[in-house]
């Protein structure tokens, strides 16, 4: 079982904590800290939106270089594949002897493209959700889960340090859930591509043309493939599939019980271990990089052809009725 924590010393956040990125997990954790007590410093570039942005909210807001200068925590929060280049021109070269360096994802320290040097802690507190909900729940006295690690103990105070930090952003109220820098960062790529966003997407879309291809209107196929998956996510985030299952109909149920394992078989699990490989292994780091030195030639395609799919046609018009006829309301079919 887990080891999940719910207490923090916020005491240990004593002197600056540099937040390296004002985007969506940037700006709610700069926030929330800031209204947690501590002392924070903003990096951004110059003249850009997000350091508008970051000084609108009423945070002071420097470069890469000059907020890492005299820091004791420096959060990195820049996107995977420009950690690395910011580290080496910015981060590193002005980091103090002491400074503890943090991560909200384990892609770079896990598969060596950051290699921080030895006397210095490295720790990780990654929110288990977007950065709107981390400030959103922060706001409304809650917060959301986090996953806590350390990769390198040089203080032997490093986890204190994440839970510390953990608590300044809102998650000790909820949960700080101890993991690795290997597990936290292999498991999330995964359930990305393969269930939240690549199995999901693929799964929906396939269903939406499976129904047009067979004379089906597209409209009722968006209805029934795609729009009503967040009423079964909801009951599934309420309580469970047991939960699920209970609130939807016999005839969903039975449907859901006997078909399901058709659809998702031996051969989709044998893929999914596959890709899992991929990503143990260090492949899809590698070739993600490549991707982005190259200068996303497949990535931009792959992007184009997506938002060119008739499902985004009739999506966006059947959204766009959203307030004015009602025809994106909720309730589950057949319901309890």
């Amino acid at each position: 079982m887990a080891t999940i924590h719910r207490e923090g010393d916020l005491s240990l956040l004593s002197g600056k904590v540099a937040i390296i990125g004002y985007g969506s997990q940037g700006h709610a954790h700069a926030l929330n800290l800031r209204d947690s007590g501590v002392e924070v410093e903003v990096a951004e570039a110059p003249g850009s939106a997000a350091w508008d942005r970051a000084v609108e909210a009423g945070l002071p807001v420097k470069t890469a270089a000059e907020a890492t200068r005299g820091a004791a925590f420096v959060m990195i929060l820049l996107p995977d594949h420009l950690q690395r280049i910011i580290y080496a021109s910015d981060i590193e070269p002005n980091l103090e002897p002491d400074a503890t360096i943090m991560f909200a994802h384990g892609f770079n320290i896990h598969f060596g493209y950051i290699k921080p040097p030895a006397g210095h802690d490295v720790i990780m507190v990654a929110p288990k959700a977007p950065g709107h909900r981390v400030r959103e729940q922060y706001e409304a006295g809650a917060g959301v889960p986090s996953l806590v690690a350390v990769h390198q103990d040089a203080s032997g105070n490093a986890l204190a340090k994440a839970l510390a930090y953990g608590a300044g952003i809102g998650s000790a109220r909820v949960g700080l859930l101890e993991t690795t820098f290997a597990e936290e960062t292999e498991s999330d790529l995964f359930g990305e591509q393969v269930v939240l966003c690549g199995g999901a997407t693929r799964l929906m879309q396939a269903g939406f043309e499976t129904l047009v291809e067979a004379g089906y209107q597209p409209e009722i196929a968006y209805y029934e493939c795609i729009h009503e998956l967040k009423l079964i996510v909801d009951l599934i985030y309420q309580g469970g599939f047991e939960y699920m299952r209970y609130s939807i109909s016999d005839v969903a149920e039975y449907g859901d019980l006997t078909r399901g394992p058709r659809v998702i078989d031996a051969d989709t699990k044998a893929r999914m271990k596959e890709i899992l490989g991929e990503i143990q292994s260090g492949q899809f780091a590698k070739e993600l990089i490549s991707e982005e030195e190259a200068g996303r030639p497949n990535f931009l395609r792959l992007r184009e052809e997506a938002a060119k799919h008739p499902v985004e046609k009739v999506g966006k018009e059947l959204r766009s009725l959203a307030g004015r006829e009602g025809l994106m309301g909720s309730g589950a079919d057949g319901a309890r």
